[in-house]
């Protein structure tokens, strides 16, 4: 096994350095980097580190410390300070601090946010290590990738789709980033890393929030849960080619960190590779020690008016009545509108005595967020009935205001509450290129 030694790598923290080392680790899959450490501990790694964490903002970890503070105090001195406990070995991660962020149906997700140190912290370990991994991560796989989004992994099945991949595996992993186990990532790691203090940092930061799992929250955690799933994006990759045909494959895939959907062909000569497909994917499973829920977990059949949800869409084949050709046909998930105007009702509720001035300035950043991240597919429908849905809540909060019923149409007309009141109005859906139609 080769190893590459730390002047290979010098200088990795500019633009160029980090795509020569991607080349490095792509051209040669069994390398090993040493010597990393001393990178990690270089002001300009740290530099580029904060930069990214305060264009990130977030609120102060556990110590209470902010931004405003540290810039106060002076950002050279507080790097030079970290920069002092990792040559020293002396650096421990603080605790994160827990918030509990709603999600559907009432549950909650446990996000930990480390202090603004521990982020600058693992932020240079991440532009250290990320480049090398980057080169070992499959096509598939698009969860918080550089330069890589969730709108190209729902592109990326739409095609499927269209080609007749209808029979479809939506597994549901129980809790993922909880049961990540450290000592089989860490393996994982050091098949690229023989670095020893490198990999003596990246255990503390693991064991800082518990004996196992990947907190959500932090700036490298995304790193090691794709790392930790690698290897099962790779047995999807040999599935892929073990059925090519030409330019064609009988399966497909995406996963967006612990979200994967499975796309395998309709024709019945294919119809074994979706128990192969599934029981290869528990056996990995298995490996890791994923727990694979049940209860969420299906099979699906496109042909038979069946849907699939992923990242937020509901999925579907439909056949276009002009044109004759079967058609993915993707929308937002009834669940997420729901919560959308859930959110939207609390806001007016809590502020239906506030001008509609101030209204509108709450709302519009969480329309424009939701409307951005589900503007692809056939969303158009959709965005008709949230934008119908605000602009007569506007109307209300502003007739209750002058004690007047109904909706104000003749007083205050549309142009009027999105060119003057400046009401979100970017419904847009963005179109992908459009994938060949199947003949129905």
């Amino acid at each position: 096994m080769k190893m590459v030694t730390t002047k290979e790598i010098a200088r990795k923290t500019l633009p160029d350095g980090i795509a020569k080392v991607y080349v490095k680790a792509k051209a040669g899959p069994s390398w090993r980097f040493w010597g990393l450490y001393v990178h990690v501990c270089k002001m300009e790694t740290l530099r580029e580190a904060y930069a990214l964490a305060r264009k990130n903002n977030g609120a102060p970890g556990i110590d209470g410390v902010t931004f405003e503070v540290i810039e106060t105090q002076g950002v050279e001195a507080f790097l030079e300070w970290i920069r002092n406990e990792l040559i020293g070995r002396a650096y421990v991660p603080l605790r994160s601090r827990r918030q509990e962020i709603p999600k559907d149906g009432g549950k909650v997700r446990v996000l930990s946010i480390p202090a603004i140190r521990d982020r600058v912290v693992q932020g240079a370990l991440k532009l250290i290590l990320e480049p090398i991994f980057e080169a070992d991560f499959q096509p598939g796989s698009y969860g918080y990738r550089p330069k890589r989004t969730a709108h190209e992994a729902v592109h990326r099945v739409a095609p499927a789709i269209v080609q007749c991949k209808t029979r479809v595996i939506d597994l549901d992993l129980r809790a993922y980033f909880d049961t990540v186990r450290h000592h089989l990532l860490l393996e994982k790691v050091a098949r690229r890393i023989k670095d020893d203090d490198v990999m003596h940092l990246l255990k503390r930061m693991l064991t800082a929030s518990g004996k196992q799992g990947v907190p959500q929250g932090g700036v490298i955690s995304p790193l090691p849960s794709n790392i930790y799933l690698t290897e099962v994006d790779r047995m999807l990759e040999r599935a892929k080619e073990a059925t090519r045909n030409g330019k064609y494959t009988y399966v497909e895939y995406a996963r967006f960190a612990d979200d994967l959907v499975v796309l395998i062909d309709a024709h019945a000569r294919h119809a074994w590779l979706l128990g192969a497909v599934t029981r290869r994917l528990r056996e990995e499973f298995a490996k890791l020690r994923v727990e694979v829920n049940e209860e969420k977990s299906r099979t699906v059949n496109l042909d038979r008016a069946e849907s699939f949800g992923f990242l937020g869409f509901d999925f579907r084949r439909l056949r276009s009545v002009q044109r004759q050709v079967w058609r993915a046909h993707y929308t937002p998930k009834l669940k997420k509108r729901t919560a959308l105007l859930r959110k939207l009702k609390e806001v007016f509720r809590r502020y239906q005595s506030q001008p509609v001035d101030r209204v509108v300035e709450l709302i519009n950043p969480v329309l424009r967020g939701w409307v951005n991240y589900f503007a692809a597919g056939h969303s158009s429908e959709c965005f008709s009935f949230i934008k119908d849905w605000v602009e007569k809540k506007i109307r209300r909060h502003m007739g209750r205001s002058r004690n007047r019923r109904g909706f104000g149409w003749k007083r205050w007309s549309g142009r009027w509450l999105y060119e003057e009141l400046k009401l979100f109005n970017s419904y847009r859906v963005r179109r992908a290129a459009a994938p060949n139609a199947r003949p129905a």
